[in-house]
């Protein structure tokens, strides 16, 4: 029914641990086949491509969805209908950021103290056109092919990257100015699809799935046990998405008790939930979370 296309490159293996846990496990011959199948009746067809090339490709109708970066469809200004964030990067949960940097050394401070003429090298250049000529900025943009930290300060005096934590640039001698795009990865659809009853049903299917996955990491459940004289102290130390769920047992005068918390500091909750009287302490790792 659907076509999909995955990003290629550095998005790839977090896009397909993402796709397994959503039990949407993508199947190759190895991870240089650019065709891939699903063993789901909603998906019928799977490719691989760099992310810069899916939105027009997906707003061409090539491929019903796809999962790119929200700087591609800004970049590339392909009108493509969004199906959700799907909050998750390549090394971390946090969103990519499109950032101007410039060398240590320069006493630029802002965007607009770029003189006439500066180069400024960039994966981006439409995006990075637009803010320059936004602040008044008469740039030299020099389209980049990889490796644009390595052209500063020989070839180009600053650039235009993306980044998540910032680790990289300050390692290569090089501060951020400023910030065009804050940006996460995207699920997107082809108009027409999305406008089909059928398709796009089909396709909020799959991101509720992968929305499911991303909310259950850094999540497990915890069941334990207590009587009913120590009940409000266990759970007034157990945090949960919402409220602890307790139910009466039926013998002994003991209550089961469950709740979803954040993996980190279960470390800590599990010895203070023993202390306060809970007892048969069960940690379940969770797939999902459907809210």
């Amino acid at each position: 029914m659907l076509s999909l296309v995955i990003p290629k490159g550095s998005l790839e293996r977090a896009t397909l641990e993402l796709f397994d846990a959503a039990d949407l496990t993508v199947q190759r011959s190895s991870d240089r086949d650019y065709h891939a199948l699903i063993d789901d009746p909603r998906i019928e067809r799977v490719r691989f491509l760099r992310p810069q090339e899916i939105p027009p490709y997906v707003e061409q109708g090539l491929f019903d969805f796809g999962i790119t970066g929200r700087d591609w469809i800004t970049e590339t200004g392909a009108d493509v209908a969004s199906l959700g964030e799907l909050q998750y990067s390549k090394s971390t949960g946090a969103p990519v950021r499109v950032v101007l940097a410039v060398p240590n050394s320069v006493p630029w401070q802002s965007v607009t103290d770029l003189p006439d003429g500066v180069r400024i090298s960039t994966e981006l250049p439409a995006l990075t056109r637009r803010f320059l000529e936004t602040h008044g900025v008469k740039a030299v943009v020099v389209p980049s092919y990889g490796a644009t930290e390595a052209k500063v300060p020989d070839i180009v005096d600053a650039i235009v990257d993306l980044t998540e934590t910032g680790a990289s640039l300050a390692r290569n001698g090089l501060r951020i100015l400023d910030t065009l795009l804050t940006s996460y990865t995207e699920l997107v659809a082809n108009p027409a699809a999305y406008a089909d009853p059928v398709k796009r049903e089909a396709m909020e299917d799959i991101a509720l799935l992968l929305r499911g996955a991303i909310l259950a990491r850094g999540n497990v459940l915890v069941k334990l046990n207590v009587t009913a004289d120590e009940l409000a102290a266990v759970t007034a130390i157990l945090p949960a998405m919402s409220s602890p769920t307790v139910t009466s047992l039926a013998r002994g005068g003991m209550n089961a008790v469950e709740a979803v918390v954040p993996k980190q500091g279960i470390n800590t909750l599990i010895p203070a939930l023993k202390a306060a009287g809970a007892r048969d302490i069960l940690e379940i790792p969770i797939s999902k979370i459907v809210e």
